[in-house]
């Protein structure tokens, strides 16, 4: 679809969501001429681009119990929740390929949002100029601190882009992308409350010191992000698409019950909403 973003939050776990409204987008070959995506926004995407129908489902509900996706076991012998080099090397290499031919045949505009732990500025990695290093940069943009390692690329030292820029609709509107779908994986009447976690930070990135900053600023950046969606909502330029039931989904939730309703509420939601949606795009 020309001329219209989207746009996806991350969440963990609760990206499930977004995986469900992206399958049944997938099933109507409904695409979009520039999509950029943050941590698991960005993961659930790359599947969408690769046009890998039920790929998505199969990797996080499906694999969800391994414990080398998620578990204490990767933090004890690790430091890191999620299986970094399970997800981001066995799984889409081995286990549940990722199609990486036709997912650099597609011609849509693909932006990873991620973290400089230097300078604390989001960065922006393109599909077009960075297809090779995809899994490496979708790495790092889901590595959250306390539960995984900081990724080196580009000469830079990098972590979550949820950090500085959870809801990207400032860059696509930048870009030039006025009119964007946003999809969240928590209701936008949710806002961000303060978290005590920033002094911890500041003791584990004490050579980086922007990062505890920059999560101690989390607070204020998520709820801008908010608010500019729902001006840009009231002025006709976003449509959100938003979790209809506030279901009980941890960030780092294992019950595959759980995620396949979260799963299946992305799904139902994006299919109650396409009616809608296509008039929005055809005005």
């Amino acid at each position: 679809m020309k001329n219209c973003g989207l746009v996806l939050e991350g969440g963990g776990m609760k990206g499930l969501y977004t995986a469900g409204v992206l399958e049944y987008f997938l099933e109507k070959e409904l695409f979009f001429n520039y999509v950029i995506g943050v941590s698991a926004g960005a993961c659930m995407a790359a599947s969408y681009l690769s046009r890998q129908k039920g790929r998505n489902k199969k990797v996080n509900v499906g694999l969800v119990n391994d414990h080398r996706y998620l578990s204490l076991r990767n933090l004890l012998f690790k430091r890191e929740v999620f299986g970094m080099d399970f997800l981001f090397n066995e799984v889409p290499n081995h286990i549940v390929p990722f199609d990486f031919h036709t997912f650099r045949a597609t011609k849509e505009q693909f932006l990873i949002a991620t973290m400089d732990c230097r300078t604390g500025e989001a960065v922006y990695y393109n599909k077009e100029r960075n297809d090779d290093d995809l899994l490496k940069i979708i790495r790092a943009s889901s590595s959250l601190p306390f539960i995984a390692r900081p990724v080196e690329y580009d000469g830079r030292l990098l972590l979550d882009g949820g950090l500085v820029d959870p809801i990207p609709i400032r860059k696509a509107k930048n870009d030039g992308i006025h009119k964007n779908i946003v999809i969240t994986t928590k209701p936008v009447n949710e806002y961000l409350k303060p978290n005590r976690a920033t002094s911890v930070l500041k003791r584990l990135y004490r050579r980086y010191p922007v990062v505890a900053d920059s999560f101690e600023k989390r607070l204020y950046t998520y709820n801008d992000s908010l608010s500019m969606i729902k001006t840009e909502q009231d002025e006709g330029n976003v449509f959100l698409i938003e979790p209809s039931v506030d279901l009980p989904v941890s960030s780092f939730e294992r019950n595959q019950r759980r995620l396949l309703q979260l799963y299946e509420l992305g799904y139902h939601d994006a299919k109650k909403h396409f009616n809608s949606i296509m008039h929005w795009l055809e005005n």
